[in-house]
């Protein structure tokens, strides 16, 4: 790898620092977060960790952003609102069944219990005359109790990722959705349709429905539901089901008024995570183009490789005294491109998507630190109306209660959520960079060792022909 790709990585790893942020959550009474009876505590059905959009929930950790002083004037420059519900929209949809119940249970020595395992194969392309396009197969096994069987079958395209993306925005405003990925594509870099981008896009697709899937409170979203067992017609059907357009356009009138009017006090903890949320975006983002120049210099590299093999081979046809010298270093070459193609495959299957998925995340961030600002907005309206009598007081008052529980749990959804996310993305961004470095260890003791045993072949083979050559 170029002198870019061992420092640029080098620098990438190395520049963590800790940013602590920490917060006391408020308690929430269960009737404005919707809880069922003897869930105001926000435990998960196996006693667990409490659920997002619950109430109670333990003290924010202390979270990593990546820092990063490199000055990136020089490098390349890759390219790469949810309108707010009712109250009840911030509580988690619980499992009704025994058997889900007790397959959530968590046993003080054996790991947690999954009861939903979702798997997304077999793209397949359809041309129209309006579009061409891609489904995927996706099964769902399930040992849930709500689900009418234990397997499911069905064919997704990307439209439908994104209305189920759009719906789980819709029902958690302040919880935090697992990105999809871009619809569109860097130009030059893959080729729309082609065999590496659509399994590049499948296994993102894989892992944004198996987030879901291991959220504690997403994945019992009735939308998510249908949309892994209702047949095409039928989530066809469930789609119109949706607000019509006029309300959907006063909704997101709504919610734009509330963003132009700002938040007057935002309270601390969220003013830190928005630091941290912007302080993040630049060093993921900075990650991001440094990998994907590195990946790019590293394709070059492995192009001029394959040339240089037949090269050394056709030398060795016109230099009788150099033939198996020739031919070996054809042979090292050789070796040393495999080692490479190799490695790049790492780079490509582990740590590009995860940082990318991460710039992604960054984004998604700061979609949720707005919708949070639009309904605490909402409440400061009515608190200005109600302090200058501006319309009827009682119905202010009544109003102004309801907002006030649905900003509290509102807030204590997103702080839950937070906490979980830094934890998950320091996990991922760590394992990523470990992994990384290990295939790059092994990487170049495998080409030291090819060129050892070359170059100690030829000294060898020198010193018996001086040998030879003494009376």
């Amino acid at each position: 790898m170029g002198t870019l790709g061992a420092a640029g990585l080098a620098a990438a790893a190395g520049g963590a620092r800790t940013l602590g942020m920490e917060g006391e959550r408020p308690a929430c009474q269960a009737r404005s977060c919707g809880l069922p009876a003897g869930g105001a505590e926000g435990e998960s059905p196996g006693g667990g960790a409490p659920f997002p959009g619950s109430c109670g929930s333990p003290a924010l950790l202390q979270g990593e952003v990546l820092d990063l002083d490199e000055d990136e004037d020089d490098l390349e420059v890759f390219s790469k609102d949810a309108s707010l519900m009712d109250m009840n929209s911030f509580s988690p949809m619980m499992p009704t069944s025994p058997l889900s119940m007790i397959n959530q249970i968590k046993f003080e020595d054996e790991p947690d219990l999954k009861d939903l395992f979702i798997t997304v194969d077999e793209p397949e392309s359809h041309v129209t005359t309006i579009e061409t396009f891609i489904t995927y197969r996706i099964i769902t096994k399930t040992s849930r109790g709500e689900f009418d069987s234990s397997e499911f079958e069905v064919r997704r395209r990307y439209q439908d990722f994104l209305w189920l993306k759009g719906k789980l925005e819709e029902a958690h405003p302040t919880l935090i959705i697992p990105p999809l990925p871009e619809k569109f594509i860097v130009k030059g870099m893959v080729e729309r349709f082609n065999d590496d981008f659509i399994e590049t896009r499948r296994k993102a697709l894989q892992k944004f429905l198996s987030r879901i899937a291991d959220h504690p409170t997403l994945t019992f979203n009735e939308d998510f539901k249908v949309f892994l067992t209702a047949q095409a017609w039928e989530l066809s059907s469930h789609k119109k089901q949706g607000p019509g357009l006029l309300s959907r356009m006063g909704q997101t009138v709504r919610a734009v008024a509330s963003s132009m009017r700002g938040v007057k006090n935002r309270p601390e903890e969220f003013m830190e995570m928005n630091n941290f949320i912007e302080i993040f975006s630049q060093k993921i983002n900075l990650i991001d183009k440094i990998s994907q120049r590195i990946y790019k210099e590293e394709r070059e590299y492995l192009d001029e490789m394959k040339e240089y093999g037949p090269i050394y081979i056709l030398w060795s046809a016109s230099e009788e005294d150099l033939v198996d010298t020739l031919n070996d270093v054809a042979s090292c070459i050789d070796k040393c491109y495999k080692a490479t193609e190799k490695r790049m495959s790492g780079l490509s299957e582990a740590l590009l998507p995860v940082v990318h998925e991460y710039v992604l995340y960054s984004e998604m961030l700061m979609g949720v630190m707005k919708r949070r600002d639009q309904i605490q907005a909402e409440l400061d309206s009515k608190v200005e109306a109600l302090t200058y009598k501006k319309a009827d007081i009682d119905l202010l008052t009544e109003e102004i209660g309801k907002l006030e529980d649905k900003v509290e749990c509102a807030n204590n959804a997103l702080k839950a959520d937070w906490e979980r996310w830094k934890q998950n993305m320091q996990n991922d961004i760590k394992s990523a960079f470990a992994d990384m470095a290990e295939e790059n260890i092994h990487y170049y003791e495998q080409c030291l060792a090819t060129w050892e045993s070359f170059l100690t072949s030829q000294t060898d083979l020198h010193l018996e022909e001086a040998s030879e050559d003494k009376p």
